[in-house]
This record gives C-alpha cells, sequence and structure tokens, in this order.
C-alpha cells in the first residue's frame, strides 16, 4: 500500500481552514448521535515515529466531549501482558457503545516491531495477521465502527523532526530510541510496514495512508475520513452481518435426550478412592502446569441444579489455590453489556501457568441470550463461528480448553429444586428464574444440542457428564482434566 500510495493533493492555506472548521463543527455534531445509536468508535493510529500521531489526536478530541472518549498509549507490552493471549490488552481497550478510544498505535506496532527484531518467523507472523483479521472483523460485525490511520512521512523528513525534537531539552524525550533505529534503517521499515498493511487491508477494517508533511492537513484527511466513517456506519446500523460457513474441525455430538443417565453411577467407597487418587495426581500435574507455563480454560455449562458448584469445588480442591481462579458469570453488568459480548470473558483470561474456570460462559451468548431475546438472531446464529474463533486463539496460544456440559434429567431437577426449597440452607439455591427457565426445557435442549453441534472442535471439545449421580460426574471430569493435562505437558 504505502509503495504504490498517491499522495493526496493538499488544499490551498484557505480551503483547508474552511474544510478543517465544517470537519469540526460535523464532529461535535455527530458525538450526540452516536451517543443516541449507541455506536462504539475504535480510532487505531499508527505510523512513522515522529510523524504526529500523538499531536492529531489531541487536536481531534478537542472537538468531543470528554465524558464519551478515552485515549491510550500502547507501549510495548509488560511481563504481566506477555503472559496472556497477544490481542488479550487490545481486546480490554475496545470502547463502550455510544463512545471513542483512540489508541495511539497498537496491534501493528507490536507486530512489526516483533517483525523487524526477528522475534515472529514467517508462520508467526502469519498466525498473528489471521488473528487480527478476526479480531477487527468481529468488532465490525458486532456493530463497532473502527478506523485504522497510518501516518507517513518520508525518511527524509523524519529525520528532519527528529532532529528538531533532539535539539531541545524540553523536547528531546520525545524521540526514542526506537525511532532513530527506524531512520536509520527506514527502507527496512517501509517494507514491513507495507506487507503488514497490505494484509491487513479488508473491506470491513480498511487502512487509511495520512500525508502528515503538513500537521494541519494530516488533521483535516483524519477528520474528514472519521466524519464520512461515522456517517456510514449510523446509515448502516440495522443491516444485518453475513454469516460465515464453518471452517472448524468440529466433533459429532449426541444430542442430548440420546445420553443415557442410567447406570452412570458410583458407590461412596468406590468415589472416595478415585477421589483422593484423581486429586492427588491433578495437585502434581497444576504444579507441572506453573512450572512449564501451560495456560488453562475450564467451561461449565448445564441445567439448573445439575451440580456444576460441587463439580468445581472438588476440581479446585486438588489445585494451588495460588494458581487459579473461579469465575461465576451471571447477566453482564451495564459497562460489560455495552461492549463486544466476548470482553468480559477476554479480560478475565488467565496467565499463562494459571486456570481459570468459568461457571457459564459465553455460550449464555447461544442459549439464554437467543431465547430470551437479549439479542438478535443474526446476533446469535454469527456467535457460533465467533466463540469457535475465540478458542482457536486460546488454543494457538497454547491453552488447554476444555468445556463440560452436566447433562440431568428433567425429574432429577425438580427433586433438586424440591429438596432445595424445603431446606432453609439451600432455600438461597432457588430463585424463579429457575423455576421459568424449567418451563423451557424443550426449547433450552434444542438450542443445547445445536450448540454442541457447531462448536465441539478438536481443540476445545464439549464433554456430557452425566449427573444424575454427582459423584459419577465429579470423577468423570477430573478423568477428563487430568488425562488433558498429561497430554498438554509430554
Amino acid at each position: 500500500m504505502l509503495k504504490n500510495w498517491v499522495k493526496p493533493q493538499r488544499p490551498e492555506k484557505e480551503e483547508l481552514k474552511s474544510r478543517l472548521k465544517a470537519a469540526q463543527e460535523k464532529l461535535a455534531a455527530q458525538q450526540m448521535l452516536l451517543k443516541d445509536k449507541k455506536l462504539p468508535v475504535l480510532v487505531l493510529i499508527e505510523g512513522w515515529g515522529a510523524a504526529g500521531k500523538g499531536s492529531a489526536i489531541g487536536q481531534i478530541i478537542r472537538r468531543i466531549d470528554p465524558r464519551f472518549f478515552k485515549v491510550f498509549s500502547m507501549a510495548t507490552p509488560t511481563e504481566e501482558e506477555r503472559r496472556k493471549p497477544f490481542l488479550a490488552r487490545h481486546f480490554e481497550k475496545i470502547p463502550e457503545a455510544g463512545k471513542f478510544t483512540f489508541l495511539d498505535s497498537g496491534w501493528m506496532d507490536e507486530i512489526t516491531k516483533e517483525r523487524l527484531n526477528g522475534v515472529l518467523d514467517d508462520q508467526e507472523y502469519a498466525r498473528r495477521v489471521d488473528s487480527v483479521r478476526r479480531f477487527e472483523r468481529q468488532l465490525t460485525d458486532n456493530g463497532y465502527l473502527v478506523l485504522k490511520f497510518f501516518f507517513h512521512i518520508s525518511k527524509k523528513e523524519q529525520a528532519a523532526r527528529i532532529g528538531g525534537l533532539t535539539e531541545d531539552k524540553d523536547t528531546a524525550w520525545r524521540v526514542s530510541r526506537g525511532d532513530i533505529w527506524q531512520n536509520q534503517h527506514y527502507d527496512r521499515c517501509l517494507e514491513v510496514f507495507d506487507k503488514y498493511l497490505d494484509d491487513t487491508n479488508t473491506p470491513s477494517a480498511p487502512w487509511y495512508i495520512i500525508d502528515a508533511k503538513s500537521k494541519k492537513f494530516a488533521e483535516l484527511q483524519a477528520m474528514e475520513i472519521l466524519c464520512t466513517g461515522i456517517d456510514t456506519a449510523l446509515h448502516n446500523e440495522s443491516l444485518a452481518v453475513p454469516l460465515l460457513q464453518n471452517a472448524f474441525p468440529l466433533i459429532k455430538m449426541p444430542k442430548l435426550s440420546e445420553v443415557p443417565l442410567a447406570g452412570k453411577t458410583l458407590t461412596e467407597e468406590e468415589y472416595k478412592e478415585q477421589l483422593k487418587k484423581l486429586q492427588e495426581k491433578l495437585g502434581m500435574l497444576h504444579n507441572r502446569l506453573y512450572r512449564k507455563r501451560v495456560p488453562v480454560v475450564i467451561v461449565y455449562e448445564g441445567w439448573d441444579a445439575a451440580g456444576k458448584g460441587g463439580n468445581i469445588k472438588r476440581l479446585t480442591g486438588a489445585l494451588d489455590p495460588r494458581g487459579f481462579e473461579v469465575h461465576p458469570v451471571a447477566s453482564p453488568e451495564p459497562h460489560e453489556k455495552a461492549r463486544h459480548y466476548l470482553w468480559r470473558f477476554w479480560t478475565r483470561l488467565p496467565k499463562d501457568g494459571h486456570i481459570a474456570i468459568f461457571d457459564r460462559s459465553w455460550y449464555g451468548r447461544v442459549m439464554v441470550e437467543r431465547l430470551e431475546g437479549f439479542c438478535s438472531e443474526n446476533d446469535w446464529q454469527r456467535a457460533y463461528y465467533e466463540m469457535n474463533e475465540f478458542e482457536q486463539e486460546l488454543h494457538n496460544w497454547g491453552a488447554v480448553v476444555l468445556k463440560f456440559w452436566v447433562q440431568i434429567d428433567k425429574d432429577t431437577q425438580l427433586e433438586r429444586f424440591t429438596d432445595r426449597q424445603n431446606t432453609p440452607a439451600k432455600q438461597w439455591k432457588l430463585t424463579d428464574e429457575d423455576w421459568r427457565n424449567r418451563e423451557k426445557w424443550d426449547v433450552y435442549e434444542a438450542a443445547i444440542d445445536e450448540m454442541l453441534q457447531k462448536t465441539s472442535t478438536t481443540y476445545a471439545p464439549w464433554h456430557i457428564l452425566e449427573s444424575v449421580d454427582k459423584k459419577y460426574a465429579r470423577i468423570k471430569a477430573l478423568k477428563i482434566v487430568t488425562e488433558a493435562l498429561e497430554k498438554a505437558l509430554k
């Protein structure tokens, strides 16, 4: 893109001034429409060192109510951030509905620096690019406006700006060693930047190259593109997103009605003996996980009163409490609901070597949210693909991903509901919503069957835990976890 880029014609001084004023006034008016329409806008500003990225952001945000935007300067990832998936720190910064986020550099800067430093080979670079394309497409599919600017200047212009900044002791701090290295290796950087821009230029999130030689003209280009992008996004907000065809390796799953529950029992003696052995084994494996820095993500879904909590308790009873966290997932909080539905899970991922256990999960999108009308049909139909992508990101990161559906029959659930209702110490576990959901058993079962069929992949399989006998389900879960961890640690 950079090599074939045609520099736009800079307008005369008076025209530039009038157009800039018009764009500023338009943006000031658009921000209220954004708020009303709940349109989130993510603006990524990349470019050469000393190209004026920070100055441009400063000029743009002057026209926006400070309650409606955030600005982040994405520095080199910290050691803590490096222990999570590459995209986690970027996903964390996405804006709430009706607000702006401006990123002074981001995932492009991180990828190209590592490419130039020899950290990323061809295979890992291609994987990162695929991750970025999926990330940006998921955002735009879920109603985000993603605008990506590259501020372009020549080698000569960059050298002059670096020289001017370093001559003044009050501005010398703004020039990094990376900026100087970049100018010294301008042609090599140009090759890497050009390829990255080509690789990630998509119809839903295209790159806009900004002629940054003149700061005022750079501001005008960015402002006009921003305003046009907002107009287009507001006009297209009601359009449905095309559904992508499944491209993931799936494991065939039985329907819940086909899962035999009879005979799946253990005696008390069998249970205690196996529980002790498996917990001891899991404890040792946890130590090795930490040493080898292998992350683990475990998902529990199931019928109300199926025994998820007790199952999780026996699993965590074997783990070092410093190395795991259980996330009970309820209805999203307002700040969570205002973002991409996967945001609250990206922000709860474990560090490598740690275990995250989700008591309910992102699969609420295709169960509760689907059946209770909390999202559109297009949203939940698209979610199968998006969740497979999410779990593929975790797998590519090196995580062990295990998903459990805790299965009981309708009569067992009624017995347990009645027991909870009649036992004061257990009454807190039973809610009116549990009874309402029970009345929809058949439609929930159909949705669950579809979920299992469409999201049980080879890298993140579903396992059904027969839980009419809770003891049996606990031992089965422990066996599956220990076997998966042993395989990962070989």
